[in-house]
């Protein structure tokens, strides 16, 4: 059973053999929670003093909340330093695909004591849903500053590791060989590289983003200062690429036809997988420093 190597299909309280998200949300309440809740990284539990086993802080209010709605195969969990925070420490939504594979939609994992940017809302406080309805620019440069790659609210725990190998050997366990994934900013897909995995659609377009980044190239060149996201020297590293390309460097009008062909799969046509127990070894930016 699975790919990995000492792991275990998974199996209800009664012994029944569980398949997909759909047969974890026909449990009850208890035990879907159980095995919700172990797919967040334990280090998670101590660093915010919150019970696995009762989801509550020191204070006795709940921090964790597990939406997993029966007849449906998909789930959410969200963990918070305070129940009143409006942002998560800890988000994770996924769904299992027709194909009986796991889609893993969304993950973020900040750190509740680090200094907020207001990045996710416009300068009114509205909202922008990562900038699709406007950008919020101070903040942006704030936060680049700070050394926050794009749509980042606050530095990460440095735990996203932690996290796939537990998520992958839950994966593995229902007898899935595919995790599904669509990066929404160029330093995600590098690092979801990093990881093992590799592209469905979109590789063509980060090899030549990676080629046009070198010294003569279209992008290379259109770090112009013209905008605090395209000054030089910012084609060298993941995070000044990201927030280039945050700042609409791949959308020129470019006068060399040539590159034309950067713009023939739009950034949210990007798609990426991973087999389960394999590390493709992509890499589109090997010079990255």
């Amino acid at each position: 059973m699975g790919r990995l190597p000492g792991n275990e299909a998974l199996r209800s309280a009664r012994g029944d053999l569980l398949g997909g998200l759909l047969d974890i949300n026909a449990l009850d309440h208890r035990e879907k929670s159980r095995i919700y809740t172990g797919i967040i990284p334990p280090r998670l539990f101590s660093l915010l003093n919150i019970s696995p086993n009762t989801h509550c802080g020191q204070d006795g209010r709940k921090r964790v909340t597990i939406i997993a709605p029966e007849g449906l195969a998909l789930a959410r969990i969200e963990v918070r330093r305070d129940p009143d925070d409006r942002r998560t420490t800890f988000f994770l939504d996924i769904a299992e695909t027709h194909y009986h594979q796991m889609e893993l939609s969304f993950c973020i994992i900040s750190d509740p004591f680090a200094p907020q940017f207001n990045v996710d809302v416009d300068q009114n406080g509205n909202n922008n849903c990562f900038t699709t309805l406007g950008r919020n620019i101070p903040e942006e440069i704030r936060a680049m500053l700070a050394g926050l790659f794009p749509n980042q609210t606050s530095r990460g725990l440095r735990m996203f590791g932690e996290f796939f190998t537990i998520f992958e050997r839950f994966v593995d366990s229902l007898g899935m060989d595919m995790i599904m994934a669509e990066p929404l900013t160029y330093d995600n897909a590098i690092r979801y590289e990093k990881y093992g995995f590799d592209y469905l659609n979109g590789r063509r377009m980060m090899l030549e983003i990676n080629r046009e980044f070198q010294p003569g190239g279209v992008l290379f060149n259109a770090l112009d200062c013209s905008t605090p996201f395209r000054m030089p020297g910012m084609d060298k590293t993941v995070h000044g690429r990201s927030w280039a390309i945050h700042d609409g460097i791949l959308d020129e009008p470019w006068d060399d036809l040539t590159v034309d062909k950067i713009l023939d799969e739009p950034w949210e046509d990007i798609k990426i997988y991973k087999t389960v127990g394999v590390n493709a070894g992509v890499n589109t930016f090997p010079e990255r420093g």
